[in-house]
């Protein structure tokens, strides 16, 4: 008999990559948490302009749950809440960095206007 597959197991490392990373705004989130070290939710807002706060809410939750970053709550008033990358989330950058130099030649082969993250 044929072992069933779960609906949400990834077909690859690939595919299971990208569904951790993938999207508009979590390499972005990544990328700022890198240079920054530490940001807090309205430097995030701040940072990536065309971001709605929901989906700011829903990506930086997402990428708790997959342990590429982590919340530190600071119990006072008013609420006090900072991003982190986490060691997995680190091991990313040099992935990332890539694809933004790449991007940064295609761009520029496309005579995209100086855009830089």
């Amino acid at each position: 008999m044929a072992k069933k597959k779960r609906v949400d197991e990834p077909a690859c490392a690939v595919d299971y990559a990208f569904r951790r990373i993938g999207g508009k705004y979590k390499g972005r989130i990544l990328w700022y948490l890198n240079a920054r070290a530490v940001m807090r939710y309205g430097e995030l807002r701040k940072a990536i302009k065309d971001i709605t706060p929901k989906m700011l809410t829903q990506t930086l939750r997402e990428l708790e749950d997959d342990k590429l970053i982590q919340r530190k709550v600071y119990h006072e008033v008013p609420p006090k809440v900072e991003y982190s990358l986490t060691e997995t989330g680190a091991e990313l950058i040099p992935f990332i960095d890539h694809l933004r130099q790449w991007g940064d030649r295609q761009m520029e082969k496309e005579a995209w206007p100086g855009i830089s993250c």
